[in-house]
């Protein structure tokens, strides 16, 4: 080969690693300065929240009670006779005086007739009585009539006027007996079941009777409390009268408003709880006798108490705590202290302060640090829904 092509063959190797130098050192310089990869966004957590308020609390204490009525009068008739007339039906509301039932009254109208005459009779024959005797005795002063006549005439005239003392006491009973034959309630309620039928004989001494009826306004609730807040309840009780709330079982429902009568003289030992009376005047007969119902008996009211919504607060193996929305938006776990939760508030005794945001909804992801974002309007709504649609599910 001659030496100039030689010579070019290793020169064109040259440029050739020359050039691929250059493309490492290229390529190691461009590696060398390449800007770092973005860093991933903290993930935050949407919640619902709410804020700690401070006002009047009242202080419930709940028992479970069971409706009593007022009076339960058995009617029964004091007389024999025939039943003519039944006016009332089945389950009707009487008041008092109403007829429930009419006996035959003509018997003991004749009776009345009978001794209202007998009284008339020994009226008119102590008149004459009287009058004769007026006349006997200026007769004795002047010698013409005899001592024994004046006092024979004296005693007839007491017997007379007595006759006529019987006469009355007879029409007075007579009276009575025809006023037994309108029989009609005791007292104001709803009447029960029809007990006997038209034209039945009444008996006196008959067990059944011939209605039932039940008291309803006012009517009662009979409900315990564990006997550990009885101090509580006396010391409120000597202050004044207390107010009971009557719900139904759901405590959906508000029946009535009434007033703490009594507390029992004795504890149940078997349970430790103590038996107390409520009144209340049910006007709408929405309590019933018989019927189980919650009782929240008021026993004070805490001024400047502060209460959020029961769903903030939560248990866990340290006791009850609540989610703290910080002003950074991060989340700080804190213990509180329950008072009491009532119509879905929660009074808190100790671990919140006034005005703070606490996480209402969302809790089951969260914890201590970390960043939330609150949700508002439908959002928050929606996110409530859903909730409580996992929370039914078994």
């Amino acid at each position: 080969m001659p030496v100039r092509r030689r010579t070019a063959i290793v020169s064109c190797l040259l440029v050739v690693a020359a050039l691929a130098t250059g493309g490492v050192v290229a390529f190691t310089w461009s590696t060398g300065t390449a800007p770092a990869a973005p860093t991933a966004a903290t993930p935050t957590v949407p919640v619902v929240a709410g804020t700690v308020k401070s006002g009047d609390v009242p202080i419930y204490l709940g028992g479970i009670g069971f409706v009593q009525a007022y009076n339960t009068v058995v009617v029964r008739s004091q007389i024999q006779g025939q039943l003519i007339q039944i006016p009332f039906t089945e389950g009707q509301a009487v008041h008092p005086g109403d007829l429930l039932a009419q006996i035959d009254p003509r018997p003991y109208q004749a009776q009345l007739d009978q001794a209202t005459a007998n009284r008339d009779r020994d009226q008119a024959q102590l008149a004459n009585a009287q009058a004769n005797l007026q006349r006997y005795v200026p007769l004795l002063a002047k010698g013409f009539a005899t001592p024994q006549l004046v006092d024979t005439q004296k005693a007839q005239v007491a017997q007379l006027a007595a006759a006529v003392k019987s006469d009355e006491a007879i029409i007075e009973s007579a009276q009575v007996q025809l006023g037994y034959t309108r029989i009609t309630a005791p007292i104001a309620g709803v009447t029960g079941i029809q007990q006997v039928d038209v034209g039945n004989i009444i008996h006196p001494t008959d067990p059944n009777g011939l209605v039932v009826v039940t008291q309803l306004q006012p009517i009662s609730v009979i409900f315990t409390l564990p006997e550990a807040y009885l101090p509580q309840i006396q010391q409120q009780m000597a202050k004044g009268e207390l107010t009971v709330l009557a719900y139904s079982q759901d405590d959906k429902i508000k029946l009535d408003q009434g007033t703490l009568k009594l507390v029992d003289n004795q504890i149940i030992q078997t349970s430790g709880s103590v038996r107390l009376k409520a009144d209340f005047p049910n006007p709408a007969n929405r309590l019933w006798p018989g019927e189980l119902v919650n009782l929240r008996l008021l026993l004070e009211t805490r001024p400047d108490g502060l209460t959020v919504a029961a769903p903030v607060v939560q248990r866990g193996p340290q006791g009850t705590y609540a989610y703290v929305i910080k002003p950074d938006n991060t989340i700080e776990s804190r213990a509180v202290t329950v008072a009491q939760i009532t119509n879905g508030q929660a009074l808190i005794d100790s671990g919140l302060k006034p005005g703070e945001q606490v996480v209402v909804d969302g809790q089951s992801k969260l914890q201590p640090g970390s960043h939330v974002t609150v949700l508002h309007g439908k959002a928050a709504q929606e996110a409530v829904r859903q909730s409580a649609q996992q929370a039914d599910i078994p």
